[in-house]
Protein backbone atom coordinates (compact mmCIF):
# COMPACT_ATOMS: atom_id res chain seq x y z
CA UNK A 1 0.00 0.00 0.00
CA UNK A 2 0.89 3.36 -0.52
CA UNK A 3 0.64 6.29 1.69
CA UNK A 4 1.13 10.31 1.66
CA UNK A 5 2.78 12.38 4.43
CA UNK A 6 -0.99 13.66 4.97
CA UNK A 7 -2.66 9.92 5.46
CA UNK A 8 -0.22 9.20 7.61
CA UNK A 9 -0.53 12.23 10.10
CA UNK A 10 -4.02 12.00 9.55
CA UNK A 11 -3.84 8.15 10.53
CA UNK A 12 -1.56 8.84 13.64
CA UNK A 13 -3.58 11.45 14.46
CA UNK A 14 -7.11 9.78 14.58
CA UNK A 15 -5.39 6.52 15.78
CA UNK A 16 -3.97 8.90 19.28
CA UNK A 17 -6.77 10.66 19.51
CA UNK A 18 -9.60 7.95 19.56
CA UNK A 19 -7.40 5.69 21.94
CA UNK A 20 -7.06 8.62 24.36
CA UNK A 21 -11.09 9.38 24.23
CA UNK A 22 -11.59 5.91 24.83
CA UNK A 23 -9.20 5.64 27.75
CA UNK A 24 -10.54 8.72 29.31
CA UNK A 25 -14.47 6.71 28.98
CA UNK A 26 -13.08 3.79 30.45
CA UNK A 27 -11.17 4.83 33.66
CA UNK A 28 -14.15 7.24 34.47
CA UNK A 29 -14.29 9.88 32.41
CA UNK A 30 -14.29 13.73 34.47
CA UNK A 31 -13.70 11.82 37.87
CA UNK A 32 -10.95 9.33 36.34
CA UNK A 33 -7.43 8.32 38.59
CA UNK A 34 -4.46 8.59 36.46
CA UNK A 35 -3.48 4.79 37.02
CA UNK A 36 -6.50 3.72 36.20
CA UNK A 37 -6.07 6.10 32.77
CA UNK A 38 -2.37 4.99 32.05
CA UNK A 39 -3.40 1.46 32.06
CA UNK A 40 -6.81 2.23 30.24
CA UNK A 41 -4.80 4.26 27.95
CA UNK A 42 -2.41 1.54 26.82
CA UNK A 43 -5.56 -0.96 26.91
CA UNK A 44 -6.79 1.28 24.25
CA UNK A 45 -4.18 1.94 22.00
CA UNK A 46 -3.99 -1.97 21.60
CA UNK A 47 -7.35 -2.70 20.95
CA UNK A 48 -9.28 0.66 19.98
CA UNK A 49 -6.70 2.27 18.35
CA UNK A 50 -5.71 -1.01 16.32
CA UNK A 51 -9.08 -1.88 15.29
CA UNK A 52 -9.71 1.39 13.70
CA UNK A 53 -6.41 1.35 11.79
CA UNK A 54 -6.80 -1.84 10.83
CA UNK A 55 -10.45 -1.47 10.08
CA UNK A 56 -9.37 1.45 8.20
CA UNK A 57 -6.37 0.27 6.15
CA UNK A 58 -8.31 -2.92 4.76
CA UNK A 59 -10.63 -0.42 3.12
CA UNK A 60 -7.88 1.36 1.42
CA UNK A 61 -6.13 -1.78 0.84
CA UNK A 62 -9.60 -3.51 -1.26
CA UNK A 63 -9.56 0.04 -2.64
CA UNK A 64 -6.13 -0.06 -4.19
CA UNK A 65 -6.43 -3.75 -5.28
CA UNK A 66 -9.28 -2.44 -7.53
CA UNK A 67 -6.79 0.01 -8.60
CA UNK A 68 -8.58 3.21 -7.32
CA UNK A 69 -6.84 6.28 -5.58
CA UNK A 70 -7.89 5.78 -1.37
CA UNK A 71 -6.18 7.94 1.17
CA UNK A 72 -7.36 8.10 4.87
CA UNK A 73 -8.54 11.64 6.29
CA UNK A 74 -9.43 12.03 9.61
CA UNK A 75 -12.16 14.74 10.43
CA UNK A 76 -10.96 16.39 12.99
CA UNK A 77 -13.66 18.53 14.40
CA UNK A 78 -15.47 14.58 15.05
CA UNK A 79 -12.17 12.94 16.68
CA UNK A 80 -12.21 16.49 19.29
CA UNK A 81 -16.07 16.56 20.20
CA UNK A 82 -15.55 12.52 20.77
CA UNK A 83 -12.14 13.90 23.59
CA UNK A 84 -14.52 16.21 24.87
CA UNK A 85 -17.65 13.73 24.97
CA UNK A 86 -15.50 11.09 26.91
CA UNK A 87 -15.16 13.53 29.66
CA UNK A 88 -18.73 12.89 30.15
CA UNK A 89 -19.34 9.57 29.98
CA UNK A 90 -20.35 8.46 26.01
CA UNK A 91 -18.70 9.00 23.07
CA UNK A 92 -19.57 9.28 19.58
CA UNK A 93 -16.75 7.93 17.55
CA UNK A 94 -16.39 8.98 13.45
CA UNK A 95 -12.58 9.42 13.70
CA UNK A 96 -12.29 9.52 9.67
CA UNK A 97 -12.75 7.52 6.59
CA UNK A 98 -10.95 6.08 3.50
CA UNK A 99 -11.78 8.77 0.37
CA UNK A 100 -11.65 6.67 -2.89
CA UNK A 101 -11.88 8.28 -6.30
CA UNK A 102 -12.34 6.42 -9.65
CA UNK A 103 -14.58 4.45 -11.40
CA UNK A 104 -16.61 2.24 -9.25
CA UNK A 105 -19.56 0.17 -9.59
CA UNK A 106 -21.93 -1.74 -6.50
CA UNK A 107 -19.83 -4.69 -6.61
CA UNK A 108 -16.85 -3.05 -6.18
CA UNK A 109 -17.99 -0.55 -3.83
CA UNK A 110 -19.58 -3.36 -1.70
CA UNK A 111 -16.38 -4.92 -1.29
CA UNK A 112 -14.49 -2.31 -0.33
CA UNK A 113 -16.80 -1.34 2.48
CA UNK A 114 -17.29 -5.15 3.49
CA UNK A 115 -13.45 -5.03 4.30
CA UNK A 116 -13.50 -3.00 6.97
CA UNK A 117 -16.14 -5.10 9.47
CA UNK A 118 -14.49 -8.08 8.43
CA UNK A 119 -11.68 -7.27 9.73
CA UNK A 120 -12.98 -6.19 12.85
CA UNK A 121 -14.83 -9.49 13.12
CA UNK A 122 -11.58 -11.45 12.04
CA UNK A 123 -9.98 -9.86 14.95
CA UNK A 124 -12.76 -10.90 17.38
CA UNK A 125 -12.40 -14.00 16.25
CA UNK A 126 -8.82 -14.48 17.21
CA UNK A 127 -9.39 -12.80 20.34
CA UNK A 128 -11.99 -15.34 21.36
CA UNK A 129 -9.98 -18.03 20.79
CA UNK A 130 -6.82 -16.82 22.90
CA UNK A 131 -8.97 -16.06 25.72
CA UNK A 132 -10.54 -19.43 25.18
CA UNK A 133 -8.21 -21.90 24.42
CA UNK A 134 -5.60 -20.86 26.54
CA UNK A 135 -7.51 -19.75 29.23
CA UNK A 136 -5.48 -16.36 29.75
CA UNK A 137 -6.71 -14.70 32.50
CA UNK A 138 -5.33 -11.38 34.56
CA UNK A 139 -4.54 -7.73 32.99
CA UNK A 140 -3.75 -9.64 29.25
CA UNK A 141 -7.45 -11.44 29.68
CA UNK A 142 -8.90 -7.48 30.28
CA UNK A 143 -7.54 -6.86 27.10
CA UNK A 144 -8.41 -9.68 25.27
CA UNK A 145 -11.89 -8.99 26.59
CA UNK A 146 -11.88 -5.30 25.09
CA UNK A 147 -10.56 -6.48 22.21
CA UNK A 148 -13.29 -8.89 21.49
CA UNK A 149 -16.01 -6.24 22.71
CA UNK A 150 -14.73 -3.21 20.82
CA UNK A 151 -14.22 -5.08 17.66
CA UNK A 152 -17.48 -6.69 17.20
CA UNK A 153 -19.21 -3.33 18.45
CA UNK A 154 -17.15 -1.32 15.52
CA UNK A 155 -18.11 -4.44 12.85
CA UNK A 156 -21.90 -4.46 14.11
CA UNK A 157 -22.10 -0.88 14.30
CA UNK A 158 -20.53 -0.62 10.90
CA UNK A 159 -23.49 -2.64 9.51
CA UNK A 160 -25.95 -0.03 9.99
CA UNK A 161 -27.66 -0.06 6.74
CA UNK A 162 -27.62 4.09 6.51
CA UNK A 163 -25.18 6.88 5.04
CA UNK A 164 -21.94 7.03 5.80
CA UNK A 165 -22.09 3.36 7.55
CA UNK A 166 -20.23 0.85 5.38
CA UNK A 167 -23.26 -1.24 5.85
CA UNK A 168 -25.41 0.59 3.09
CA UNK A 169 -22.76 0.22 0.78
CA UNK A 170 -22.90 -3.54 1.35
CA UNK A 171 -26.52 -3.48 1.36
CA UNK A 172 -26.96 -2.65 -1.92
CA UNK A 173 -24.19 -4.84 -3.54
CA UNK A 174 -25.79 -7.81 -1.91
CA UNK A 175 -28.59 -7.88 0.94
CA UNK A 176 -27.49 -11.76 1.82
CA UNK A 177 -23.87 -11.09 2.53
CA UNK A 178 -24.81 -8.09 4.46
CA UNK A 179 -27.58 -10.37 6.48
CA UNK A 180 -24.90 -13.11 7.29
CA UNK A 181 -22.20 -10.47 8.17
CA UNK A 182 -24.44 -8.32 10.14
CA UNK A 183 -26.35 -11.39 11.86
CA UNK A 184 -22.80 -12.98 12.40
CA UNK A 185 -21.47 -9.52 13.72
CA UNK A 186 -24.53 -9.42 16.57
CA UNK A 187 -23.66 -12.77 17.90
CA UNK A 188 -20.11 -12.25 18.50
CA UNK A 189 -21.12 -8.72 20.37
CA UNK A 190 -23.61 -11.02 22.44
CA UNK A 191 -21.55 -13.24 23.52
CA UNK A 192 -18.91 -10.59 24.12
CA UNK A 193 -21.15 -8.92 26.69
CA UNK A 194 -21.43 -12.70 28.31
CA UNK A 195 -17.47 -12.00 28.99
CA UNK A 196 -18.40 -9.42 31.80
CA UNK A 197 -20.96 -11.35 33.54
Amino acid sequence: MKFSKQELGDLFTAWLIISLAFAILFSGGISMSLNLFIISFIISIFTVGVSFLLHELAHKYVAQKYSLWAEFRAFYEMLFLALLLSFFGFIIATPGAVVIKGWIDKKKNGKISLAGPLTNILLTLIFFILIMVFKISGIFGIFLKYGITINSLLALFNMVPLAPFDGKKVYEWNKMVYIFTTVFALLLFLSALAFWK
